[in-house]
Formats: structure tokens, C-alpha cells, sequence
């Protein structure tokens, strides 16, 4: 296995520390959840230092280890260090995503490139290495079980790949790298929080609010109030702000304003600046591929994913352009006649095709999505949601107000089978804050394993959102968006509680990365099927469900605008590629290079990549670099997975099992495409795919 920055849990026995510092023992919490009201910064700095330090004392006994090198003595008692520093990993990390500060940042910056040289010191300690190798040498003669053989393999392709085999002089430069990539990233990640949190538009005149929403006035309003401009209005760049303003205001300039300042994050020239991040990034991750022996970033990366290749990917990428931009041309010439029918011989641009799209819709479809919305309130979404899990597994969720929270604003589930015996502890965190990084994700407190006696320790889990907020009396009421995010995140959310291994580097959504978005982006699909639509989508205030009509012309509409949003992901995806598919550093700022690789592929000037560089967290900072296009290689994935739902029925839980014992519980223990043929019977076909998204 590879040592990372994400371990695990539970005890420390030095008395002194223990009186003070939450970490060094055990949680005396329900479930052992951790006690997030004791913890404080300080508290983070001495358990990383304590956690390193039992690390290395746990890695040199396996070092020292008299007896000759075994699975047991070797690769398992790997699997089981480091347990204080995981346990102070987990808490830091998703409080850095989900509740930061300057005190929290400034603890990051410090521990990250301590943990980088930390976990290089591991897997580069030879004497480590050798015993590693002496029993993988032995494998085909050790009778391993099939987990305990993907342990070991995966556990020696680990120090491969982190520089185990290289020359000290190559090492020394490696592990030189590492730290000032930990670093990079990092900055990157903190500057992008902070574009997000220094804009406003501020609107004086009421007048200028003509087109939008009440629901987004309101919550502008209350914007305004908290920020000491009663009586005006604030928008920001938060989705639930920025993105149903494009959609919605009559005001071209201020969509125009609001949309330019929405795409330069990190490109502004001022202290957030991204671009020269960019090119340290882009430039220490050409070295260290060539370092490790791969002729670029990307070859690295997709090494260990199902795509494999570079080539593989944008093959696919390449086959799904075309088609998609034929439809986004033929979109902008409609959104072109609709924008000419306001202003003669005005030119379509980037902040005109959300609103226009919107036109469109509304006259070809008599659809507006904010006739959805009272459909959506967040409750009545997440009561939904549970409603699927235990029609298709049983699983019930009991709200625990006893367990210590992350935040004031999360919430806390005991999540059961339908026997009532335990699965795991599931916290949810829903609207937009300053500490907040924007976006969606799931992440874990703790993963799921067995503890070396063979104890079930279960998963607790954390989803974090940024949905729409309550504002004036209305309650959280989400866009279609926030609604498909919602279940996809809950998907990866199944994926950690449902995991049922032994190891913790294996367990839940430790898989490759093409592979971990299926069980995400399955669960979409059931939030627009017409036949679960109307049991969960009622109206807030009446409780009526979503009336026929109005789901006929939403399914109607199902195609609608895919050249918009297809094209901008791939776009996205392209870029990636392109930045980490070379062999050489960025011969021109970032900016540049982004306008010459949209030209390169043809990209319409209408549309904008779904993320520009100095923005894209996803490739810069959260570990997607080569591997954005996981989305679209694991769409492919779930439109032919949901096909085995749509035949058998939605609900059929022969169905059910089958994908939660084939894909959500053996986390990366097996072979994806083994564990993808086990539940599908065939490798996917990609043409339910090309039909959900009309490119066929």
C-alpha cells in the first residue's frame, strides 16, 4: 500500500498528552465519533508531530522485525500503522475543506510538507522496501485470499511508484518535489477560497433585479443584511448565487460582470493568483513522472486506472466531441435568434447562454426550471434519498442530536440495516459559508475495516454541499442541479458505509479514480425517473406530488441543452489532458495556454471550459490531475448500469444486492472491470449513454 496523509484511529497512552489534547485518546463519544466540540487548533500540530513520530517507530519494529518477512509480519502490520496520525488526518483535512480559518490554513501550510516528507521517508526506506519485495517475491506460494493478494500487490506497486527503486541522489531530489508540490497545491486550493469569498456584486437598484427570482432576491437580501448593506442587494460567486443569476437577470452588463468575475478566480493579478502556481505545478509534475520513468504526468496517473492509458482516454474524449459540438452549434444559433429578438445584431457571448438557454426552454418545453423548485425542498429531497436506500437495501437512518458535530450546520445519522444493527454514522453539511470551499464531496472520518482481532469498525462518513439556503420564509428550496448532486454525493456516501473489507486501503472509495464515480453518478438517474420522481418531488407547500404534466415535460426536455453542458466538461477534460499529456514545461502563462487548447479542439467561444485553470481545484488541488475525464469514463458506466435497474425494475432488489455485493462493498479489492462484469454480466457498452444524453 501506499502511505498517505489519510490514516486511522484510536489510542495513545502518554498520560500528560492525553489530559489535554483530544487525539491522544480514545473518543469517549457514541460510536467513537470524534468529539469535534474539544477540539481545537492548537490541538492539531502536537498529534500530527506524535502521529509521525509512532509511525516511524511502528515502520522501523517492521524494519527490525528478526523473523523473515511474511504477509502477516510485513504487509498486514503496514495496514495497521499509523493509526494516531490517521486519526488526526481525517478530522484536520475535512476541517481545512469544510470549516477553515487563518489559524486552521496556517496549521496546513506548516503540516503538509512535513506529512509529504514524512510519507516519503516510508516508502523510500530500503530496508522497508526489501521486505516488502522478499514477500512479494513469494506470492504465488502464500495461498493469500483474493483481498490479501490485491493487498500485497497494490502495497508493492505503492513503493514502485513513490521512488522506492530509484537512486538516492533521484530519491533526494523526488522527495524535494513532493514537499513543494504539498505546498503548491495547498496555496492553490487557499487563493480560490479566497476569490470566492472577496467578490460582491452589489445591486442598488431594484430595477436591476428584474428577471430574477424571488427566492434568489430574498437571498440576496439577506446577503446584503449580513454583510451591513441592509437594503441592498448581494450576489456572489457561490453557485447558489452566481449560477440562477446568469440563468435569470435581465441586466446582459451585470450577468457580464458577474460571469467575468466568476471565470479570472485566480487570474486577477493580485495576491490569489493562480498562474504561477500553474506552471511550478505543471512543470515539478513532468519531472517527477520522468524521474519515476514515465514519459509524462498523465501516463503516471492512468497507469493505475481503468482507462490505462492516455490514449485510451482521449479516444473517448474524441469520440463524444464531435457529436457534442454539433448540437452546441446548432444551440447557438438558437440562442442567437432569441438573443437578436432583444437586440439586433448583438453577438451570443459566454454570460448570455444560461438566460437564453433558459428562453428557450421555457417556449420550447413550457418548462422553467423555478417551476421545479417548490418541488424540491431540501427535506423533502433527503427524506427521498432515504426512501430509495430502503427501498433498495433496507438501510434506515435515525438522527443522532447526541453525537459531537462538525459543524453547528451539519447534521448527524445513525444509519442501520433494516434489522436495526449498526452500518455507520453519516454527517450532512448542505448550504454555502465563508469557511466552506465551494462545491460538493464526500469524504470520512474514519473508513471501514476490520480491526486485527477481525471487529467490524464501522465508517462514518461526511457529506459536504453548498446548496441553496433558507431565505426570507422560504425554506431551502433546490435547483434541478442541486438535486442531482445531492443523490450523486450520497452515492459516494453508500460506497464508504456499504463497504464491507478487511483492509482500510482498500475499503470504500479507495478505488481508481474512472471507477469511484459510478456509484455516485448511478443514483442521478433515480432522481429524475419517472417513476421515483413523484413518491419524493412534493410540493412544500401543499404536499402535493409533482403533478404528470410537469415530469412529461421535464423527461421532454431531458436532452435539452447537452451541447452546453457536455461540451463544457469536456472542455474541461481536455485541458486536463493537455497540461499533464506533455513532456515539457508551459511555454506560455496559463491563461494562453487554456485559449490555445480550447482553439486546438474547436471549442464554440460561446461555451467556457465547466472549470478554467486558475479555478480548477479538481486537477490543481483535489487529486483529479489526469483523471477529470472520470466523469464522463464512469457515465459511460452508470447509463449501461442503470439499464440493469430499468429492466428489472427500479426498485428490484434481486437488482439491488447484486450491485451492492458486486460494486459497493468490495471497495478496491477487486479488479474494476471484474467487479463491473460481475454485476452487469458484460463490459459496459457506451451506446445507453450516447441515448441519456442524445449524442447518438
Amino acid at each position: 500500500m501506499l502511505f498517505t496523509a489519510t490514516m486511522l484511529i484510536t489510542s495513545c497512552t502518554d498520560k500528560k498528552q492525553a489530559e489535554s489534547n483530544p487525539f491522544f485518546e480514545v473518543y469517549n463519544t457514541p460510536f467513537q465519533v470524534p468529539p469535534f466540540d474539544l477540539i481545537k487548533t492548537e490541538h492539531f500540530m502536537p498529534a500530527f508531530e506524535e502521529g509521525m513520530k509512532q509511525q516511524l517507530a511502528e515502520i522501523d519494529a517492521i524494519v527490525n522485525n528478526p523473523d523473515a518477512p511474511d504477509f502477516e509480519n510485513t504487509i498486514l502490520a503496514m495496514e495497521y500503522a499509523g493509526e494516531l496520525l490517521g486519526k488526526v488526518s481525517y478530522v484536520f483535512y475535512n476541517t481545512n475543506s469544510a470549516n477553515t480559518n487563518d489559524t486552521v490554513q496556517a496549521v496546513a501550510r506548516e503540516v503538509s510538507p512535513k506529512l509529504a516528507q514524512h510519507y516519503d521517508h516510508i516508502n523510500m526506506n530500503a530496508g522497508l522496501f526489501e521486505r516488502v519485495k522478499a514477500v512479494y517475491a513469494q506470492k504465488d506460494d502464500l495461498n493469500l485470499d483474493s483481498e490479501s493478494m490485491r493487498l500485497l500487490e497494490e502495497t508493492y506497486k505503492g513503493f514502485i511508484r513513490s521512488g522506492a527503486n530509484l537512486d538516492a541522489e533521484s530519491q533526494s531530489r523526488l522527495k524535494e518535489i513532493n514537499q513543494e508540490l504539498s505546498t503548491l497545491t495547498l496555496r492553490f486550493s487557499e487563493n480560490v477560497l479566497a476569490e470566492n469569498n472577496t467578490y460582491e456584486l452589489v445591486v442598488e437598484n431594484e430595477a436591476d433585479l428584474k428577471g430574477l427570482p424571488s427566492s434568489l432576491i430574498d437571498m440576496a437580501a439577506g446577503t446584503a443584511k449580513e454583510k451591513g448593506k441592509e437594503g441592498k442587494w448581494v450576489f456572489t460567486l457561490h453557485n447558489p448565487s452566481v449560477m440562477p443569476f446568469l440563468q435569470y437577470s435581465d441586466n446582459r452588463e451585470l450577468r457580464r460582470t458577474l460571469q467575468q468575475a466568476y471565470v479570472n478566480r485566480g487570474n486577477n493579478n493580485n495576491g490569489n493568483d493562480n498562474k504561477d502556481i500553474i506552471n511550478s505545478i505543471v512543470k515539478l509534475r513532468i519531472e517527477r513522472a520522468a524521474l519515476l520513468g514515465y514519459t509524462d504526468h498523465a501516463s503516471f496517473i492512468l497507469e493505475e486506472n481503468m482507462a490505462k492509458t492516455p490514449e485510451t482516454v482521449m479516444g473517448l474524449l474524441n469520440r463524444l466531441w464531435e457529436p457534442t459540438m454539433k448540437i452546441a452549434r446548432k444551440d447557438a444559433a438558437d440562442l442567437t435568434a432569441m438573443l437578436h429578438a432583444d437586440e439586433a445584431g448583438a453577438t451570443l457571448e459566454a454570460w448570455d447562454w444560461r438566460y437564453y438557454a433558459e428562453k428557450v426552454r421555457a417556449v420550447r418545453y413550457d418548462l422553467d426550471e423555478e417551476q421545479l423548485r417548490p418541488y424540491f425542498r431540501l427535506e423533502s429531497v433527503r427524506d427521498g434519498i432515504f426512501d430509495l436506500t430502503n427501498r433498495l437495501w433496507g438501510m434506515q437512518y435515525i438522527e443522532r442530536n447526541d453525537l459531537p458535530r462538525p459543524h453547528p450546520d451539519a447534521v448527524a445519522y445513525e444509519v442501520t440495516e433494516a434489522d436495526g444493527s449498526h452500518i455507520g454514522i453519516l454527517y450532512m453539511d448542505f448550504h454555502p459559508r465563508a469557511s466552506k470551499r465551494s462545491g460538493a464531496w464526500m469524504s470520512s472520518y474514519r473508513e471501514q475495516m476490520r480491526s486485527p482481532n477481525g471487529d467490524m469498525i464501522s465508517p462514518v462518513v461526511t457529506l459536504v454541499c453548498n446548496f441553496t439556503p433558507p431565505s426570507g420564509d422560504n425554506p431551502s428550496l433546490l435547483t434541478l442541479d442541486e438535486v442531482e448532486t445531492f443523490f450523486h454525493e450520497f452515492g459516494h456516501g453508500l460506497h464508504g458505509l456499504l463497504s464491507n473489507v478487511r483492509d482500510r486501503s482498500l475499503s470504500g472509495t479507495n478505488v481508481p479514480r474512472d471507477f469511484v464515480e459510478l456509484p455516485s453518478q448511478i443514483m442521478e438517474h433515480w432522481a429524475t425517473d419517472p417513476g421515483f420522481l413523484p413518491l419524493y418531488a412534493k410540493h412544500y407547500q401543499t404536499g402535493e406530488p409533482m403533478p404528470q404534466q410537469l415530469i412529461d415535460k421535464l423527461q421532454a426536455s431531458a436532452h435539452f441543452n447537452q451541447g452546453f453542458t457536455t461540451g463544457e466538461f469536456l472542455a474541461s477534460a481536455f485541458l486536463d489532458m493537455d497540461y499533464h499529456h506533455r513532456n515539457q514545461p508551459l511555454d506560455v502563462d496559463p491563461y494562453t495556454f487554456e485559449i490555445n487548447s480550447m482553439k486546438k479542439v474547436g471549442l464554440i467561444p460561446e461555451i467556457l471550459p465547466r472549470h478554467r485553470s486558475t479555478y480548477f481545484l479538481h486537477i490543481f488541488s483535489l487529486g483529479y490531475s489526469a483523471g477529470y475525464y472520470s466523469y464522463i469514463w464512469s457515465a459511460v458506466l452508470d447509463a449501461d448500469a442503470y439499464e440493469a435497474f430499468r429492466e428489472a425494475g427500479i426498485f428490484d432488489k434481486e437488482t439491488a444486492a447484486r450491485f451492492r455485493n458486486t460494486v459497493l462493498s468490495k471497495g478496491g479489492t477487486v479488479d474494476p472491470m471484474e467487479l463491473y462484469v460481475a454485476f452487469r454480466g458484460h463490459e459496459p457498452d457506451i451506446k445507453p449513454l450516447l441515448n441519456v444524453r442524445g449524442l447518438n
